[in-house]
């Protein structure tokens, strides 16, 4: 459906800040250059805000396309780091970011629990999300 117009790259957020351009990677997936997207730092710069979306005369779903080519490049072992340990972090805490002693502090002076009514504070919900990250592959991933 992409017609290589190029909207999707002149509203992108990230585009603005970055080399990242939407419309090559659609270009990409549609010629079939996946060992090309798959390694590329640009598959990882779109934050998902959905903006390209919006505005896509041809209401392409830009953003599912990332995801799923961001799938097939998890899934080939292209990962970076920072993403890694945001998933082993999801694994092990339930949470992408850990509640570190700032974080705290912070909540007990704003009168709250140290621990949010989460995952992080009901150990029988954490055993269920492992064993639904297990069940899906994740925690493949994070190994």
């Amino acid at each position: 459906m992409c017609f290589q117009c190029g909207t999707c790259t002149a509203g992108c957020p990230s585009g603005r800040r970055t080399s990242y351009r939407v419309r090559k990677l659609m270009r990409l997936a549609q010629l079939g250059q996946k060992d090309e997207i798959v390694g590329s730092e640009e598959l990882w710069e779109c934050s998902t805000c959905y903006t390209c979306v919006e505005r896509c005369p041809r209401a392409v779903p830009i953003v599912d396309i990332i995801v799923a080519l961001r799938n097939i490049a998890v899934s080939e072992k292209h990962i970076y780091d920072n993403h890694k340990k945001t998933a082993q972090n999801l694994y092990k805490l339930g949470h992408t970011v850990p509640n570190n002693d700032k974080i705290k502090a912070l909540r007990k002076d704003l009168g709250l629990p140290e621990n949010p009514p989460t995952v992080m504070a009901n150990k029988k919900a954490m055993d269920e999300v492992v064993t639904l990250l297990k069940a899906s592959g994740f925690d493949k991933i994070v190994e």
